[in-house]
């Protein structure tokens, strides 16, 4: 099966080139796919193609922290819960939220799903105390900016469910948003354990504006791009910290909340 994979409108020349290099990554993964749980079919372990159009990506979005206006520079993912308005993103990406909107699905300007403001904000104390490295994971509250809509986020797109406490090898889907492309970026590969708190995967081109990116194992959120390094200081390698109790204690308080 050939891969259907375009390029997108990029705002900078380091993107353009970015683009050239997934393309062909993409036009090899056409040559040489494998097969994926579930019957689909995609790229090798390890290989980074665009995220197309559908329930799994249209789940993720970007992150604007004043407007869009002001260029997107994290990712986030609609997750499950009772109220179904819930968000997961890396704390580091919800320190200022007076003027933040989030874009699910977000492509090439367009919001085919809406805007929508952050109304509540859930990180562990440790990240606010310090700033450690394995509390960056948060969850937020979402509202439309369009005060006409009277939906909620999770019945747009759907959520994906947590799964804390995956296996160290866990195969993860990451996808996520580099701040200097305006579609959103896919890779899998297996995981490992950079220490016991915080976990590794190697996958080209996630760069600046990546974090927050899920962290998807069998379709539920397992972690999000963030953690050591604040995700990693280079595109090939990425982190996210380990999803456990605290983490699980924070979704839950803002599924509560909403």
């Amino acid at each position: 099966m050939i891969l259907d994979v375009l390029p997108r409108t990029a705002r900078r020349s380091r993107a353009r080139r970015a683009s050239r290099i997934l393309l062909s990554l993409t036009a090899m993964a056409a040559l040489i796919g494998v097969d994926l749980p579930g019957g689909a079919s995609g790229p090798p372990l390890g290989v980074t193609v665009w995220a197309q159009p559908g329930a799994e990506a249209d789940r993720v979005g970007a992150l604007f922290a004043n407007g869009l206006d002001g260029g997107h520079s994290c990712t986030a993912a609609v997750v499950r819960s009772a109220d179904r308005d819930v968000i997961a993103t890396a704390a580091h990406c919800l320190a200022k939220t007076d003027n933040a909107v989030f874009a699910p699905g977000y492509r090439d300007g367009e919001t085919p799903y809406g805007l929508w403001r952050i109304t509540g904000v859930f990180v562990a104390p440790e990240w606010t105390a310090g700033q450690e490295p394995d509390a960056d994971i948060a969850f937020a509250t979402v509202a439309p900016v369009d005060a006409g809509r009277n939906r909620r986020i999770e019945d747009l797109v759907g959520g994906y469910p947590i799964a804390p406490e995956q296996a160290p090898r866990a195969r993860a889907t990451v996808i996520g948003y580099p701040s200097t492309m305006e579609a959103p970026l896919r890779c899998a590969n297996r995981t490992g354990l950079h220490s016991p708190t915080q976990r590794r995967i190697a996958c080209p081109d996630l760069s600046g504006g990546t974090s927050g990116s899920p962290w998807l194992v069998d379709g539920a959120l397992a972690g999000v791009l963030g953690g050591f390094e604040g995700g990693g200081t280079v595109p090939e390698i990425s982190y996210s910290a380990v999803m456990g109790g605290r983490a699980l204690e924070l979704y839950r308080a803002a599924a509560a909340v909403g």
